[in-house]
């Protein structure tokens, strides 16, 4: 059931991941380029933002971050 759960919240920071991504990347493109969202550049973007929300949930997961922190505070 433990792994369930964990997969499950995989999947919603995954989702969440993708659609903070996607707004994000709209929202550059828009300020930096004054350029119309068309459908043609949210394909794009969705393209872009899938793979890198992968990433980062996959990541995030593996990584204890609180671990990483202690680590670096012994050192100094």
């Amino acid at each position: 059931m433990k792994n369930g759960r964990r997969l499950e919240v995989f999947f919603e920071f995954l989702i969440f991941g993708i659609v903070i991504g996607i707004a994000e990347d709209l929202i550059a493109i828009a300020l930096a380029t004054g350029e119309s969202i068309t459908w043609k550049i949210v394909g794009i973007v969705v393209l872009v933002a899938i793979p890198f929300a992968i990433l980062g949930e996959i990541i995030v997961d593996r990584i204890d971050f609180i671990q990483v922190f202690r680590k670096l505070m012994r050192k100094e």
